[in-house]
């Protein structure tokens, strides 16, 4: 299974997608877990300590390994000639940090088509991910940012599934609607809403009115959990014996 995890920032995208690769590693299940937001907390969410954390680098920083495999050095002058199906089979055991099943990968920025995307540092990042999406047989969960745009149509071709990650609030449910226009462009068959941070009836109205506004299936109405919030300020990673973390499993189960 490959799965993508996006919506809009602050509303708990990355909180899912560590716990969703903690709920399919504790059935023994070989995960790959990346963390493709420029706003890079995935390990902190894992448990990976901060210790730990401040001495990975992620891929689109290492300018040497970039220039090794692509040919050029990111930054280069326009119109340099590089490589665009760079080695990347080796770079998940190089780089990766290992947490039990879990294998942890920081890709860092992937630059969009506004950024001027045709560079040795894409060439690296894009041909690591449509090669852990095509080719490796484990679970592999994305942790995105809100959008599609910086993958590109060849590779997300190769998700199974979208998750679209709402909360309460407008702004939220706009980015849905965009990421959702820009899914089926793209080719998805399968898209998803999970509901995060309920916090009483007045926010289940307001939910329940966007979702049939854009008609996706909800994969679970998460509650509001205080422990959650605490877990990010003390660094501890997230604690398995929140609430949150059953209906975590209820959606492993029905995304299976």
């Amino acid at each position: 299974m490959k799965i993508a995890i996006t919506g809009k920032g602050g509303v708990g995208k990355t909180t899912i997608a560590a716990a969703l690769a903690l709920a399919f590693a504790q059935e023994n299940k070989k995960v790959i877990a990346i963390d493709a937001d420029p706003d890079s907390n995935l390990l902190s969410a894992l448990g990976v300590p901060k210790e730990t954390r401040e001495k990975i680098t992620p891929l689109s920083e290492m300018y040497d390994l970039i220039e090794e495999r692509t040919g050029a050095k990111p930054g280069a002058s326009y119109g340099a000639l590089f490589c665009l199906t760079p080695k990347v089979d080796d770079l998940l055991d190089k780089y990766a940090i290992k947490l039990g099943n879990i294998y942890a990968l920081v890709l860092g920025t992937i630059k969009t088509a506004g950024q001027g995307c045709f560079c040795p540092e894409n060439a690296l990042l894009k041909a690591l991910i449509d090669h852990l999406l095509s080719e490796r047989k484990e679970i592999v969960i994305l942790d995105m940012e809100a959008g599609l745009e910086h993958l590109g149509r060849g590779t997300i071709k190769n998700i199974d599934a979208l998750l679209i990650v709402i909360e309460p609030s407008t702004k939220s449910a706009d980015t849905a609607r965009k990421i959702r226009k820009l899914a089926e462009e793209s080719g998805i068959k399968n898209i998803c809403v999970i509901i995060n941070k309920i916090k009483d009836e007045e926010d289940r109205k307001f939910i329940e009115k966007e979702i049939k506004i854009l008609e996706l299936p909800m994969l679970a109405l998460l509650p509001y959990d205080d422990k959650i919030r605490l877990s990010d300020l003390t660094d501890k990673g997230l604690p398995k014996d929140s609430p949150f973390f059953s209906k975590i499993q209820m959606i492993k189960e029905k995304i299976t």
